[in-house]
C-alpha cells in the first residue's frame, strides 16, 4: 500500500504555483516538501492546511496507489 501526492502537484500547476510557494503560504518546512516528492508520510495537520488553503478535498491532494 502506498500513497501519491500527484494530485497535489497537478493542483499546483492548475493554480500556477511552484512547490516552493507551499513553504511560504503554509509555513511548512523544506523537509516536508521533500517528503511530498518522495511520496512519504506527511502529517494530517499539513494535509489539513493544504485542503483549507486550496478549499479542496483530501482526494485533490493525495491518492491511494496499489502496489
Amino acid at each position: 500500500m502506498s500513497f501519491s501526492y500527484k494530485p497535489l502537484f497537478l493542483l499546483l500547476v492548475q493554480r500556477n504555483m511552484q512547490k516552493m510557494d507551499l513553504i511560504k503560504v503554509l509555513g511548512i518546512s523544506p523537509n516536508t516538501l521533500a517528503k511530498f516528492a518522495k511520496n512519504e508520510y506527511v502529517s494530517m495537520d499539513v494535509l489539513n492546511r493544504i485542503c483549507e488553503y486550496f478549499e479542496c478535498r483530501i482526494e485533490d491532494v493525495i491518492e491511494y496507489v496499489k502496489d
